[in-house]
């Protein structure tokens, strides 16, 4: 870094999970200039996100939605940032995600090569796909000196976001949450079915780990609230929060729980940003290309002949990657976490 302190912009990714990532670069990034300040530009559901990364300066709302143009909003945007950064670092592959530090007319501006982006950034990265074979390692590499960034063997700091204990209190009284141990649940996956364990299983192991004095909480946006009515259907014990709650509360809700269950997802990425337990079901993703970024974690993946497939459904039509992963399997696994954690060895 030079010897003044940078002022440096991210454009930030537009999905939750590549969000938390992205933190693993705000980390990099001041940990080489612990004087430098970070702002990102981000879509506006994401600010109560970044609120709870402390590396963040400034979070910049971008009033546009996902795959829409926005010229106006872009244009408007990098008029308020003009002369106020030195270095831009554009995480999104796409044109449209250089627009406003090209028009801010930020000195500095690193992407990958992606979309004829030649004129809106100075430096233009070649994309090696066989070193930098994580998202979390492309966003950091984009952080570091080309000459580092190209050996792919740096370190990746993980996410960590901050609890607030004091609304995780409102949360248990609003939503009149019990004084048993919570398990969460995250049966979502914007993307598509193929990365989504089927619901009747979610509602058999909810209703095994009830059975065993657990609270469960279902926890994902609106669009996940029926799958969550069919997940808690006739379980005592059981809370379909979906909807219900605000991104912020998921972060505290997750970090009070003991174990949690969940679809490759954004709140999986979540969940492994506040240290819980965590039971992570792959279908058609990888997890080798997107693993939860914690030590805590217990990967569910078969590895069929036909994944990953990364499709949005299952092109043979059958989803074996998922309906073939019991939930035997998965109760088993968390049985044996709560047993080694109360000290107690067991065969399973």
């Amino acid at each position: 870094m030079a010897n003044s302190a940078k002022r440096l912009l991210v454009v930030g990714p537009s999905w939750v999970g590549d969000m938390v990532m992205a933190q693993s670069l705000f980390m990099t990034l001041k940990a080489r200039d612990p004087e430098a300040t970070i702002g990102v530009v981000a879509p506006a559901w994401s600010q109560p996100i970044l609120e709870r990364m402390p590396e963040v300066d400034e979070v910049l709302p971008l009033a546009v939605g996902h795959g829409e143009f926005g010229l106006v909003n872009r244009r408007e945007l990098a008029g308020r940032l003009k002369g106020r950064f030195d270095r831009a670092i554009v995480l999104p592959r796409s044109w449209k995600a250089a627009l406003v530090p090209f028009m801010a007319r930020i000195p500095e501006r690193v992407g990958f090569l992606g979309e004829h982006r030649y004129g809106l950034l100075k430096e233009r990265r070649k994309l090696n796909k066989q070193v930098l074979d994580q998202t979390v390692k492309r966003f950091v590499s984009l952080g570091l000196p080309l000459s580092e960034a190209e050996r792919g063997d740096f370190a990746i700091p993980k996410p960590r976001l901050t609890i607030d204990r004091d609304n995780l209190v409102n949360l248990r009284l609003a939503h009149a949450l019990s004084s048993r141990p919570a398990i969460g649940m995250m049966p979502g996956a914007e993307y598509g079915p193929a990365k989504q364990w089927p619901l009747n299983y979610f509602h058999d192991l909810a209703k095994r780990l009830i059975n065993d004095g657990f609270e469960v909480r279902v926890l994902g946006g609106p669009k996940d609230h029926e799958a969550g009515e069919v997940i808690v259907k006739g379980l005592p014990h059981a809370h379909n929060l979906c909807g219900k709650t605000q991104l912020a509360d998921a972060v505290d809700l997750l970090a009070d729980c003991r174990q949690v269950v969940t679809n490759d997802s954004g709140l999986m990425h979540v969940a492994a940003a506040v240290g819980v337990r965590i039971h992570a079901l792959y279908g058609s993703s990888s997890p080798a290309y997107t693993p939860p970024l914690t030590d805590n974690a217990v990967i569910h993946y078969l590895g069929l002949s036909c994944s990953p497939c990364f499709a949005r459904t299952c092109p043979l039509g059958h989803t074996n990657c998922l309906n073939q992963l019991g939930v035997e399997q998965v109760y088993q696994a968390m049985r044996a976490d709560r047993q080694r954690a109360s000290g107690v060895i067991i065969n399973v």
